[in-house]
């Protein structure tokens, strides 16, 4: 008999019995290829780790993100436990070899795509330290003490700390691109005050405020690159994003030193607003949108529409968890895997020390 769907991996979650509805019975489906413990080859090892499971309820089936079928659907059926009745549901999946699912997209587009975000990520980094080059500047014009100007990098980097913790859940929500293009679009925004500002408040305000919406960028590429690559060719894509924060701070003050020198300190933000303002355009016009859950649904919505049948879902329309649990789970997790997991202790202090020297260089 011939294959009607390839799996990738197979992965559900625990019954929860205070869920609002209880699976049933699904179609019977070919065995799938474990993307973990197996000796055969992955052909998508990111899926594990880029699934939607902070978002959905524990009794919800991930198969529908990790599987291709023929006719980009599978059957599913679940008795509803307030009426009682069996409702039978379409799941929306990516078809075998589908042009819009982005794992399947060319390379050379793939590329480009990387390379959008890759220098995003180079821009923040870069906006971070070119600044670095005339704090003198900053604390001559407005008569305050040097130690007064440098907080316009501490709360540069401090923004860096505090917008993750919305953006990353907001782009599980929401996807990966209006994150990208409203962030990115806010941070321009928030520069310019900071290139005319008349005191010192309204730069350590603005520099501030653009160093959370910057921090977005940082959060997301990461998910965007294993939303687009298997996990046999991320290796590359991974080396190109990963250097980019470090060559952003070295580049940063090098540049800076020269602008500051022949324009004033105030052209280290009009170059920001530059490099930022062309990020913006490059990753919000030809960068699509990559996260699997939210392509499905758009898929599933317009399925609906054409149909006029209401069949047609994903996981996040019947199985979505609780405002509270979400929330819960969004602001309890990075704290619970800081304090409780010793290898990421132990990385994230690593990684603070190193910052704190890069930075405490650029301003010696």
């Amino acid at each position: 008999m011939a294959d009607t769907s390839r799996d990738y991996a197979g992965h559900s979650r625990a019954s929860d019995s205070a869920s609002d509805a209880t699976h049933i019975a699904e179609q019977s489906r070919p065995i799938y290829r474990s993307i973990t413990g197996s000796n055969e080859p992955t052909f998508d090892g990111a899926d594990v780790v880029n699934l939607p499971i902070r978002t959905l309820s524990n009794d919800a089936d991930l198969q529908e993100y990790t599987q291709e079928t023929i006719d980009g659907q599978i059957l599913h059926e679940v008795r509803s436990n307030i009426t009682g009745n069996i409702e039978r549901y379409e799941l929306v999946t990516w078809k075998i070899n589908d042009p819009e699912n982005p794992k399947n997209w060319s390379k050379a587009y793939k590329w480009w795509c990387t390379m959008c975000v890759a220098l995003t990520c180079f821009v923040v980094a870069f906006n971070s330290a070119v600044i670095t080059a005339d704090i003198e500047g900053v604390a001559e014009e407005f008569n305050v003490s040097e130690e007064v100007a440098l907080l316009t990098i501490t709360l540069f980097v401090v923004g860096f700390g505090v917008g993750p913790m919305a953006f990353a859940p907001l782009s599980e929500i929401v996807g990966r691109r209006i994150i990208y293009a409203t962030t990115l679009f806010l941070a321009v925004i928030f520069t310019i005050p900071g290139a005319v500002a008349k005191n010192i408040e309204t730069l350590l305000v603005t520099r501030a405020l653009a160093g959370i919406w910057f921090s977005a960028p940082m959060t997301l590429v990461g998910g965007t690159l294993a939303d687009m690559w298997r996990n046999e060719e991320r290796g590359v894509p991974m080396a190109a994003f990963s250097a980019a924060p470090f060559i952003g701070p070295a580049i940063g003050p090098l540049v800076g030193g020269f602008l500051a020198d022949a324009k004033g300190w105030r052209w280290l933000y009009w170059i920001q607003l530059i490099l930022s303002g062309a990020a913006w355009a490059l990753i919000s016009f030809t960068v699509p949108e990559t996260y699997t859950p939210t392509l499905l649904a758009r898929r599933a919505k317009k399925l609906r529409k054409e149909t006029g049948d209401d069949k047609f879902v994903t996981q996040e329309d019947i199985s979505k968890a609780p405002l509270s649990q979400r929330l819960m789970t969004f602001l309890l997790r990075p704290f619970q895997l800081l304090f409780r997991e010793l290898i990421v202790f132990f990385i994230s202090v690593y990684m603070s020390v190193l910052y704190g020297l890069l930075y405490m260089f650029f301003v010696a």
